[in-house]
């Protein structure tokens, strides 16, 4: 059963044990003496008949006597008095008088029931009363508990919908540990998350603009160079020729990057291809270009791995990966290529030999422009790591990079022979 439905159930039975509990001691406090209405009554009416047979037997001074002499024992109130009506003995005793004929006169002996406020006559009514108010205190207290969140998480909404990502509720739930406490903690990590992305864009949209002004500047002088010197033009349309394939690239990147991000709840277009050949393509394609460094690729990829795959993205994954353990990899050096195929998954390692980073930097470099503080500017934007992480992570696998105890910087890319759905990923890594 749900923790919630425990608490509500463990209140409310509380609340009526309690009920029951204050109802008992209310009513034994009430009547201490069984009965004591009823004894009353029986006093009432032994003083009135012990005061009629003292007035039949011994006469009016006797009874007045027996009255004055009794005060502190019979109830107040009790009094004699005489009538002239002939017929007034004639009225037969109630429960507060009575009536004796002594020598032709007709004598009245009353007792008048005082008209007193006792806690007996509201008795009948306080068990309801009590059960009205414990009612009442357990429905306030059941209502503020549940509606508390519930303002907090409103307020929360109102933030997010005005743009305010920094606001959090979870610790104001005030130690509750139930489904609510759940919900708040889930609202907190959606707007942290939500914050994270505004950042990331407002970040990708100033790294974007410092990376287009480079060329654009660069453009610019070429422009002014030509217009004071006409007569090199041959240069300077190299010049600009390679500043617009610098700009085409970059936006190239950054197309691929929007798209990666946009497209994440769009359904992949996959079909099966072996996922080793492709690699062993590029790393032919990269071991020429690393001729130029004199770096040796060392693999160990054998056997194939049949995957539904989108091939343009994993293409693209697999290509950064390598091309920039080929670009930053030390000169003279090696650069490893390791996989290993499980029935589901295939892990691809490619370790380098470059500078690294450092390990506080190991999950910014595969944000957008991000580079390790040591590597040295060879060309690129920054952009390739952010790209291979989305193309992989589209198809359910991971990627993350590490520290090998010989130096540089390792690679790891998890890619599942079948997608795995969004929100599913997390649980098979």
């Amino acid at each position: 059963m749900p923790r919630l439905f425990w608490k509500f159930f463990t209140t409310i039975w509380l609340t009526m044990a309690a009920t029951v509990g204050v109802i008992i001691l209310l009513v034994n406090f009430l009547q201490e003496v069984p009965f004591a209405r009823e004894l009353e009554e029986e006093r009432r009416a032994i003083a009135l008949n012990l005061t009629a047979n003292v007035l039949a037997k011994d006469g009016e001074d006797a009874a007045a006597h027996f009255v004055r002499t009794n005060e502190e024992t019979l109830p107040a109130g009790l009094t004699i008095s005489k009538t002239a009506k002939a017929d007034a003995c004639a009225v037969p005793k109630t429960v507060d008088t009575r009536s004796v004929q002594e020598d032709g006169v007709c004598y009245q002996i009353s007792l008048p029931v005082l008209a007193t406020f006792t806690f007996e006559n509201f008795g009948p009514f306080l068990p309801w009363l009590t059960i009205l108010i414990s009612s009442t205190i357990s429905a306030g207290a059941l209502a503020r508990y549940l509606i508390r969140p519930v303002v907090h998480l409103r307020d929360g909404l109102s933030a997010l919908a005005h743009g305010r990502f920094d606001f959090r509720i979870g610790d104001k739930m005030a130690g509750r540990k139930d489904e609510v406490t759940a919900l708040a903690h889930d609202f907190d990590s959606s707007a942290a998350r939500l914050q994270e992305l505004q950042d990331a864009q407002q970040r990708l949209f100033h790294d974007v603009s410092h990376e287009l002004r480079s060329p654009l500047s660069r453009l610019q002088a070429a422009v002014g160079v030509l217009r004071q010197s006409p007569a090199k033009l041959a240069a300077m349309l190299d010049r600009m020729d390679r500043e617009v394939e610098r700009l085409d690239a970059l936006v190239g990147e950054v197309l691929t990057l929007a798209r990666l991000t946009a497209g994440s709840s769009r359904p992949l277009k996959t079909h099966t291809l072996d996922v080793i050949e492709l690699l062993n393509e590029i790393l032919s394609d990269a071991a020429f270009e690393a001729q130029a460094r004199e770096v040796s690729i060392t693999t160990s990829v054998e056997g194939t791995f049949r995957a539904e795959v989108e091939g343009e993205l994993v293409y693209r994954a697999l290509e950064n990966v390598v091309r920039n353990a080929v670009k930053y990899t030390a000169e003279h050096s090696r650069i490893s290529v390791a996989c290993e195929a499980t029935a589901d998954r295939l892990e691809i390692c490619v370790t380098d030999q470059g500078p690294g980073v450092r390990r506080d930097e190991l999950e910014r470099i595969f944000q957008p422009f991000s580079r390790g503080t040591e590597a040295v500017p060879r060309g690129g934007y920054g952009l390739g790591l952010a790209i291979t992480r989305q193309a992989i992570e589209r198809h359910g696998g991971r990627v993350y990079a590490s520290l090998p105890d010989t130096g540089g910087l390792a690679i790891t890319l998890e890619l599942p022979r079948k997608p795995i759905p969004y929100g599913l990923a997390d649980e098979h890594a």
